[in-house]
Formats: structure tokens, C-alpha cells, sequence
């Protein structure tokens, strides 16, 4: 079963939370609250010691995680877990040594048993897709790829061409994190991409506001993608368990509402001319 087939018909919601942040109980409340708020897609890292691509939250995440006893397996049982009572489309979002530090043929094998629909290697450029290619098409694992600003066209084509699910595009250069305004290379980029393929693209990276996600949808996007407000959201409830389901479900609620608003920009100022 493709759990991507009928996701993006409209514009998707896709939320990443850290695996086992700040403890294994949390994550799994917080993740199952992100999908009860109406989240299209849930994208799971796995914690991670060097996560390069990642900014300073979602570093300390996974810090956490790893300091509470996270590993690659309680993070299968997670979403094992959470299978128990969603069929939403999950994503894992990985480095390559967790990958290869299992084997790649077991690493697939797990994480198809669990319930994942896509993984996206962050540091595993496209050229060395070949070492994981085959193993996501016998599990039907969608293979996920990121397109950045910089991207050259005839490297977005063969990005597209492997690619399973979606396109992630990197909205900006640099690591992740909140950002006040939308990168101005984001619509750009989403129309030059576009001019390539016709796969669902998923606009990420500095993504915080409703604004933010009406502007992405405005231009073309077919769904946003938001991680670090999501794991500000817990860290700043730790402790309190019934305070960070609230403001989960409102930030979630808020986002979703604001993705299938048809880019309508509110009249509030907080928008960035693009």
C-alpha cells in the first residue's frame, strides 16, 4: 500500500518531531497528538550525534533523546506504536551512518516491518543513491529526496527521476530552524522545480508562521514541511505533559488550517514580499 497516493491532492501539512524527544512516553504522545491535529504526513528523525543539516533545536532534541536511552530500534517501536492507530504516511529522516552502521538491506527491512512509507537519507547525495535504491524498491519504501536552491537543473531532473513520494525542497541555504520571514530563493525555487517534474513538492527549512505556509501554497507548493517550531513546542513543555498536547494541537491545527487556505495572505503584516 502507497500511503502517498492520495495525500496530496491537496495541500499536505507534514510535521517532523525528533524520535524519543525528550524521553520514549513523550515522543510518543506528542507524535500521536501531531497526527489527532489533522498533520497529513508525520517525519520522524532518528537522533543523531553530528546532525550537521540541523540547527540548534533540533540539535538539543536530539541530545535529549539520545541522553534518555534513544536508539534506531526505539524508534522502529515508535512507529510501531503509532500504527497501532494511524495509517498516516510517516517519514523517516536519517543520516547515513545509522543506516550503514545496521546494513542498509536490514535497515530497509526494519522500517518497512514498522510502518515507514519514505526515508530521507539527509547526507546521502543523489549519486550515491545506488547503494540504497535497491533495497527501497523491494520493501516499497519511498525514497526521499531534498532539491536546494543551488541545485543545478539537470541535477533536479535526475533527483526526480529517483525520487519516490515527494520532493523535499530546502527553502534556503543553511540548517534548519524558525525564520521570521520566508526565504526569498523559496518560490523561486518551487516554480524552477515544477519546470522539471511533476511529483508533489514539500517546502521546508525556516517554515514557522501561517503566513509562511500560505505564501508556500500560494506559489505551487503541495505541502509544507515544519520541524523546529513543532520541537520548540515540546522542549518548552517538558514537564508538562497536558500544556505541550494543548499547544501542539493548536499550532497544528493553526498550520493545517492555514495549508488548505488556498494561499490566501492575511491582511496582519506578517508576510514577506516573494
Amino acid at each position: 500500500m502507497n500511503r502517498f497516493e492520495t495525500v496530496f491532492e491537496r495541500p499536505a501539512f507534514i510535521a517532523f518531531t525528533v524520535a524519543g524527544d525528550p524521553d520514549y512516553a513523550t515522543s510518543l504522545v506528542a507524535a500521536q497528538t501531531i497526527i489527532r491535529s489533522g498533520a497529513d504526513i508525520l517525519e520522524l528523525g532518528i537522533p543523531f550525534s553530528d546532525p550537521v543539516g540541523d540547527g540548534p533545536v533540533i540539535q538539543r532534541a536530539d541530545e535529549r533523546a539520545l541522553c534518555a536511552g534513544a536508539t534506531t530500534d526505539s524508534a522502529f517501536a515508535l512507529i510501531r506504536e503509532i500504527r497501532k492507530e494511524s495509517d498516516v504516511p510517516i517519514v523517516l529522516l536519517v543520516y547515513c551512518n545509522t543506516v550503514y552502521s545496521r546494513g542498509a538491506a536490514r535497515f530497509y527491512r526494519k522500517a518497512k516491518e514498522a510502518g515507514v512509507d519514505g526515508i530521507l537519507i539527509v547526507d546521502m547525495p543523489v549519486e550515491e543513491a545506488d547503494l540504497v535504491m535497491e533495497y527501497a524498491k523491494e520493501s516499497g519504501i519511498a525514497p526521499i529526496f531534498t532539491v536546494t536552491p543551488t541545485t543545478p537543473p539537470k541535477r533536479v531532473k535526475r533527483i526526480a527521476d529517483l525520487a519516490g513520494g515527494f520532493l523535499y525542497l530546502v527553502s534556503l541555504s543553511g540548517v534548519t530552524g524558525k525564520r521570521t520571514t520566508l526565504s526569498e530563493a523559496a518560490v523561486p525555487l518551487i516554480h524552477r522545480v515544477r519546470e522539471q517534474t511533476e511529483m508533489p513538492l514539500a517546502l521546508g527549512f525556516g517554515i514557522a508562521t501561517e503566513t509562511h505556509a500560505r505564501q508556500a501554497v500560494a506559489a505551487g507548493a503541495d505541502g509544507v514541511i515544519v520541524g523546529s517550531a513543532i520541537v520548540e513546542i515540546i522542549e518548552r513543555n517538558a514537564g508538562d505533559a497536558v500544556g505541550m498536547e494543548r499547544e501542539l494541537s493548536e499550532y497544528i491545527g493553526g498550520m493545517k488550517a492555514a495549508v488548505g487556505s488556498s494561499g490566501v495572505f492575511p491582511a496582519d503584516g506578517d508576510q514577506n514580499s516573494v
